[in-house]
């Protein structure tokens, strides 16, 4: 075989030397052309450039799966696998021929650039590694060598966040490229994306993204080394190493040089480097780039172009045919050399393949590109089908092709899933392109062309959404072209940058969105911060005139100024003036800091002085003095309530003045507690609780605010919960009981109910529900009524007052009470002990009333005050028949210092005279003794709001003579009397129109 170069010119040079844009020129200037390119994607670019000369009805593109073809079309661009073998052109070049050493494709390339000839001129269009081997194989050919237009320098290695805009980074698999777009995105905006498998319409698009400015960062495989022209100013290397089709090896320094010279376009000059996990290149390869010094292209891959189609076994033997000129090596085999080999082993084959057409066809159907990279027994298979459809039917069965093209007409799934399918229906489109394959192809290549353009531009979309943030992209794009950005500020907060979202504006503080890094974000936010400051004036002076309603403090120590934060409290030594601080940015400034600074801290005094007016007044009081004014300060450190164990000693000694002047400020001394009962309600309690929470750091402790919803609920106790902090019950307006906490206004009541019980003295008639001997009495059904507790429950709240139990039998009990109930049977009717505690109730009301709350018994039901004893002995017959020990009946009474040497559970109970009990206890005895005498009756005789407290406090004195003089009062002479602080109370006659007087008569009545 004699090979000539003669009418052949080879143009070579590396890149950027302008040799597409030469045979462009030089096609144009003929007759009639056709050029070759390596990429479907460069052929399209190439295609629109020449109908941009000569016009679309002059030019005609041919590819392996799209053809468009006017009648009388002189120039044809197209892909080097659909050039013809034989053309009448007079003008033929290839570019790229340096791909004539590629294992894959190279025999191809050879093919072309060794056999096919324009009439006029031919021209060779690549690397100048090509010069030896192409003056070796076609002697006479003229070289000519171009040298770059701009220079190329290595720029070192950096991190993929450091690299410079309008940088390509090169990738080799489709994983790392989209880990690197994805890093992109969340760093500097976004990235487009180019891999080999996508369609061509797609990458044009996303190529597209990039060369119109919407991105900055291009990453991609080593396609674009194939003569695409991209505005790229550095080129960084992800990754060195590539699969080849048939193993992993360390790109050569031509193909690095190749993939480098990528960057600098025309005159401007480009950089190169690493990035990622890859190591800086040597001093010898960067020279080797930068000069454009590469090995020579000593042998090119080639296979025979005349095969034999007597047999399968001839064209097989014809495919292994070595070459006879040196320079040229046999090709491995290719997809349609595999799918042969596959195919030649099926007998079902072989039996049919009996003619040399039928294995012509066979061969022309192996030529079937494997687009959907499967094994090659699969594609072996698919390419079995076309083939019996052709030999049997004439056509492939447009059936089976309809069926296969309707699978894959889906846009939804992610990228992935759109390649695959992009790849499927790229076969289809390859197989409706070729003559003779189909009865109506115009309709197949019009519908598989629809399909995959409709799939490819889902595909751009679903890639644009994942590895571009638009938002920045177009922010970027502005600042490139150095224009003022335009801000604006919705109604409700969000700051727009051009009209994208840049971040959120809640009162003074401005949140920028993720994402907006880099120098450009600087701008971008300097724009905002422009709108920022105006709108901070604006607001300020809003605030400044906008009412307390606009205005709220949280649970969570901040102030809210319409839903928006604007202020935090701080904890202070004085814990009603918590400290102000300010949530805003630098930009409010000057007077507007200040309006808004004294506004906030107007509403937060104001607030704490109306939710807590009775505290605060107590606070600011200045006619309280001495002993008053003293625990008045500790009432207001204490929050509203204060334990009366704690300050016994203060409350005895305080004189009824005292008294009465802290009862005008709301203080009401109770049994258990001095407390404040208008604190006791959700709004104050709430405050109360963050403002001790705020001094204590006690904002992130276990139990903060889960109390105050249940005291708004109207829950009278609640179980407690051992992890939270006690603080809060006490906050909330509950007393803690061990199991069980109680609110401090119904412990008081709890206090009126049990009064009445240890004041009752046997023999008197109408012996109250719960009275037992006249120092101990049981639980009633109006205790655990008002408390919301079980019998259980009401055990441990009264252990937790100071309360101590006796255990008697239930016999034992019934017994005792009988005989109570026998002694007066004759003197006290049911139906007048029923009217008696009718009246008694009445008397707890105006007790209640006269301290300035809603009257406790008047909202008992009446049936509990004649509720059944429990140890009454007809509930003893009403017992089941079966066997059950009975349950001891608990005879509570107030607990003292001897209560360990006193007998618990003497029969019938403690027989000695009551003028000889024991002395009050410290808490017990306050809510049983203290408060039966001195400390009731001195709370009633300075209010005047209730006309029977003066009767109240006669009756106290006249039980107190019945029951003789206090041992404590007898043993200590040196003590002042109880009633020396102010003169007895002249009577008033009592108001015949009273509803109490009217009671009182009733009483009368029935006692006659």
């Amino acid at each position: 075989m004699i090979l000539s170069g003669r009418g052949v010119s080879a143009v070579l040079g590396p890149t950027n030397t302008g040799k597409t844009h030469f045979a462009i020129e030089r096609m144009v200037a003929h007759g009639s052309g056709i050029i070759g390119l390596p990429l479907r994607l460069l052929a399209r670019e190439v295609y629109t450039r020449v109908v941009e000369r000569v016009g679309a009805q002059n030019v005609a593109l041919v590819t392996g799966e799209e053809k468009i073809s006017p009648p009388n079309a002189r120039f044809s661009v197209c892909t080097v696998e659909a050039m013809p073998r034989e053309t009448k052109a007079a003008f033929v070049a290839i570019d790229e021929i340096q791909l004539a050493g590629d294992l894959e494709r190279g025999h191809i390339f050879t093919d072309r650039l060794l056999h096919l000839r324009g009439r006029e001129e031919t021209l060779l269009l690549g690397s100048a590694t090509m010069k030896s081997i192409l003056i070796q194989l076609l002697p006479g050919i003229t070289i000519v060598e171009r040298p770059r237009l701009s220079q190329l320098f290595y720029a070192g290695q950096k991190k993929i966040t450091r690299l410079p805009q309008r940088t390509a980074i090169v990738a080799f698999s489709a994983d790392e490229v989209y880990a690197i777009a994805e890093l992109i995105r969340r760093q500097r905006g976004g990235a487009a994306v180019v891999l080999g498998a996508l369609s061509p319409r797609t990458r044009n698009a996303q190529v597209g993204l990039y060369q119109e400015g919407d991105v900055e960062y291009l990453v991609a495989t080593d396609a674009i080394g194939m003569g695409l022209n991209l505005d790229v100013d550095h080129v960084a290397f992800a990754q060195d190493r590539k699969f080849d089709g048939y193993q992993f090896r360390n790109l050569n320094p031509g193909e690095l040089g190749q993939i480098a010279g990528r960057a600098g376009r025309h005159i401007k000059d480009g950089t190169f480097g690493v990035t990622g996990r890859v190591d800086p290149f040597d001093d010898e390869l960067v020279e080797r780039l930068e000069t454009h010094q590469f090995d020579q292209v000593k042998v090119l891959q080639w296979r025979t172009e005349k095969f034999d189609f007597s047999s399968i076994a001839g064209l097989r033997r014809s495919l292994d045919a070595v070459p006879r000129i040196e320079g040229l090596t046999r090709a491995l085999p290719a997809t349609d050399q595999q799918a042969l080999e596959y195919l030649s082993r099926y007998p079902e084959i072989s039996d049919i393949t009996d003619r040399p057409d039928r294995v012509e066809k066979l061969w022309e159907a192996c030529a079937l590109p494997d687009y959907r990279r499967i094994t090659p027994a699969q594609h072996a298979d698919l390419i079995q089908s076309l083939y019996f459809d052709l030999v049997r039917r004439g056509t492939v069965n447009e059936d089976f092709l309809g069926e296969q093209v309707r699978r894959a007409d889906r846009t939804d799934g992610e990228i992935d899933t759109l390649s695959a399918r992009i790849a499927q229906i790229r076969t289809w489109t390859y197989v409706s392109n070729r003559p003779g394959w189909l009865a109506d192809p115009t309709h197949w290549q019009e519908k598989t062309r629809e399909i995959e353009d409709r799939l490819s531009d889902a595909l751009h979309e679903r890639l644009t959404k994942r590895f571009v943030d638009r938002r920045t992209s177009v922010l970027m794009k502005r600042l490139r072209e150095n224009a003022m950005l335009e801000a604006e500020i919705s109604v409700n907060g969000d700051v727009f940058v051009e009209g994208h979202a840049m971040g959120q504006l809640a009162g003074f503080r401005f949140t920028p969105i993720s994402g907006m890094e880099g120098p450009d974000a600087k701008a971008v936010q300097a724009a905002a911060y422009k709108a920022l400051a105006l709108e901070f004036e604006a607001r300020a002076a809003r605030l400044h005139a906008s009412g307390n309603n606009d205005l709220v403090i949280g649970s969570d120590g901040l102030v809210r100024w319409l839903g928006d934060p604007v202020a935090r409290l701080i904890g202070t030594d004085h814990i009603l003036h918590p400290r102000v601080i300010l949530l805003a940015d630098e930009q409010l400034t000057g007077i507007a800091r200040d309006h808004v600074a004294a506004r906030v801290e107007r509403f937060v005094n104001h607030h704490i002085s109306t939710v807590l007016k009775p505290l605060d007044d107590l606070s600011r009081a200045e006619d309280l003095q001495g002993l008053a004014k003293g625990l008045a300060f500790q009432l207001v450190e204490n929050l509203g309530v204060l334990f009366r164990r704690d300050v016994a000693d203060d409350v005895k000694t305080l004189d009824q003045d005292g008294r009465a002047s802290m009862r005008r400020y709301g203080v009401r001394f109770g049994a258990y507690h001095i407390f404040m009962p208008a604190l006791l309600k959700p709004a104050p309690a709430e405050l109360i609780t963050l403002l001790w929470a705020l001094k204590n750091d006690g904002l992130d402790k276990p139990g903060y605010g889960d109390l105050i919803p249940v005291l708004a609920a109207g829950r009278t106790s609640v179980v407690t919960d051992p992890s939270f902090e006690r603080m809060f019950y006490k906050l909330a307006g509950f007393r803690f009981l061990g199991k069980r906490a109680v609110r401090i206004d119904i412990l008081e009541r709890l206090a009126d109910l049990i009064r009445p019980l240890l004041q009752w003295k046997p023999g008197s008639p109408a012996r109250p529900d719960g009275a037992y001997d006249g120092r101990r009495f049981t639980t009633t059904t109006a205790m655990l009524s008002i408390l919301g507790a079980t019998p259980d429950d009401m055990e441990e709240i009264l252990k937790g007052l100071g309360y101590r139990a006796d255990s008697v039998s239930a016999e034992e009990a019934a017994a005792f009470l009988a005989a109570q109930t026998g002694s007066v049977a004759a003197e006290a009717p049911a139906v007048a002990e029923k009217s008696d505690v009718a009246v008694d109730d009445a008397d707890q009301s105006a007790e209640a009333s006269a301290e300035g709350e809603a009257p406790a018994a008047v909202t008992e039901e009446p049936a509990a005050a004649v509720a059944a004893e429990v140890a009454e002995p007809a509930a003893a017959e009403e017992q089941p028949a079966e066997p059950t020990e009975p349950k001891p009946v608990l005879l509570w009474r107030p607990g003292g210092r001897s209560d360990n040497q006193r007998g618990a559970g003497r029969p019938g109970g403690d027989r000695r005279p009551q003028g000889q009990r024991n002395p009050a206890p410290r808490e017990g005895a306050e809510a049983a003794g203290e408060n039966r005498g001195e400390g009731r009756r001195d709370d009633r005789r300075s209010d005047n709001r209730g006309k029977s407290a003066g009767k109240g406090d006669r009756q106290d004195r006249g039980d107190r003579k019945d029951r003789g003089p206090r041992p404590e009062r007898d043993n200590n002479k040196s003590q002042p009397s109880r009633f020396e602080a102010k003169p007895p109370r002249k009577e008033k006659p009592l108001d015949p129109d009273s509803p109490f007087a009217k009671l009182a008569a009733l009483k009368e009545q029935l006692k006659k």
